[in-house]
């Protein structure tokens, strides 16, 4: 049941994301009404400070938000699976650099490791976003595949791989990959969630580029203009509830892997 509703959330706004131009009365970033509006019949969100409509703004800012969040997504696991297998299957020497390796950007705190890197970044963007959250958060995904590939590596099959001469590489990508699915899936939507909160708060912090509309960057402007404190706070509400409706479809299709994959975590 908690698969189907979190991915009923996110059919809701990659929809919102693909028809933002039909669902959207408006250019998200061209004045259409003089700035702080209240919601109207006309602007259902009201306008900013610059008077362009915040419901436009909300359609628009699911594109680029779901493009960095499963984009960062992807290069997480990516770069988690590859380092947790080959660590896990090789052992020796190369596990205990990988390992190394790995338990650094463990034990370093990720969102201060990110704003750091950010706060030096020259050229700001959603590449760079992309890029530093995905390689600096990758530690956990890979700990976690490790683990697991320590016990696949002693399998009956894998033995029989290296018995008939089979490339190390194609038995690691060939033979065990397919057996971790599940579990790289998981990771996955992790890692999706965790990118679209670490890309909400560097936007925030003004540490990307501002001009783009994500759901960050609206709140970012909504923060410099004090929408709360200027009884704005549907400008701060409605990026803020999509943030956290997404990363609970995430959270939510996540926890269901784990389900499925662990007995012991399967309701009675």
């Amino acid at each position: 049941m908690k698969w189907k509703i979190g991915l009923g959330i996110i059919t809701v706004f990659v929809i919102m994301a693909i028809f933002a131009p039909l669902l959207s009365k408006y250019e998200p970033n061209r004045t259409v009404n003089l700035p702080y509006q209240p919601p109207s019949s006309e602007h259902w969100l009201g306008t900013d400070r610059m008077g362009r409509d915040i419901l436009s703004q909300v359609f628009y800012g699911a594109r680029l938000s779901l493009t960095i969040g499963i984009s960062t997504g992807l290069i997480m696991t990516a770069i988690a699976t590859v380092v947790g297998m080959i660590s896990g299957y090789y052992g020796g020497l190369v596990d205990r650099i990988l390992s190394t390796i790995t338990d650094i950007f463990l034990v370093i705190p990720g969102l201060p490791l990110m704003i750091v890197i950010s706060s030096y970044m020259r050229v700001r963007g959603p590449l760079m976003v992309i890029l530093v959250i995905a390689f600096t958060s990758w530690g956990s995904g890979a700990r976690i595949i490790r683990a697991q590939m320590l016990s696949l590596r002693n399998r009956e099959f894998t033995l029989a791989a290296k018995v008939i001469g089979e490339n190390n590489l194609y038995t690691i990508f060939v033979e065990l990959l397919p057996n971790m699915l599940s579990l790289t899936a998981s990771i996955f939507f992790s890692s999706v969630l965790y990118a679209i909160i670490g890309e909400a708060s560097l936007s925030f912090l003004g540490l990307s580029d501002v001009s783009k509309i994500t759901w960050g960057t609206m709140l970012y402007w909504a923060q410099n203009a004090n929408a709360l404190l200027n009884g704005m706070w549907y400008w701060v509400l409605a990026p803020g509830l999509c943030i956290v409706l997404l990363g609970t479809a995430f959270a939510l299709i996540s926890f269901s892997i784990d389900e499925i994959t662990n007995p012991r975590l399967r309701s009675k």
